[in-house]
């Protein structure tokens, strides 16, 4: 994603946000008080890694999520997951359905679950789409960003 400077920020979704981070910490937090309710002996230390392990996991899967995941749109790009689309070549924001097979925004074969897709007509004729969890609202952006 390419950070735009001194642009209007029409729509955002980070992928990710933090909270799966204390998932892990969390489980190994529970485990350990319930070592300490139901057993004499504690493993405080083993407890300790498992967290951190976990930690690690959850920092990997947001991290990724955060990369290829995230939708941005400011007053001239159109940034979904790895691929940042110039707004200057969309020529028509479509209210119906793409075909089958039209190119997916972000480097996906498919727009990712629980997203709501926008087909997008391009300056060449072609078509792709593009892709939110609020498919309406991405759409509203996008009308928003090309009329400025």
């Amino acid at each position: 994603m390419n950070p735009v400077v001194d642009e209007e920020l029409h729509y955002q979704e980070p992928g990710a946000g933090a909270g799966p981070l204390l998932w892990g910490p969390g489980f190994a937090l529970v485990g350990y008080l319930v070592e300490l309710w139901v057993t004499p002996q504690q493993h405080a230390m083993a407890w300790l890694v498992v967290g951190v392990v976990l930690l690690l996991c959850s920092a990997v899967w947001v991290g990724a999520r955060r990369r290829f995941m995230s939708v941005r749109v400011s007053s001239s790009l159109l940034s979904q997951g790895s691929e940042t689309l110039a707004l200057e070549r969309v020529v028509e924001i479509c209210d119906e359905d793409a075909p089958l097979g039209t190119r997916v925004l972000g480097g996906g074969f498919t727009a990712p679950r629980k997203y709501g897709e926008v087909a997008l007509r391009l300056d060449d004729g072609s078509r792709v789409v593009a892709w939110a969890r609020d498919p309406e609202q991405l759409r509203t952006a996008l009308r928003q960003a090309s009329e400025t």
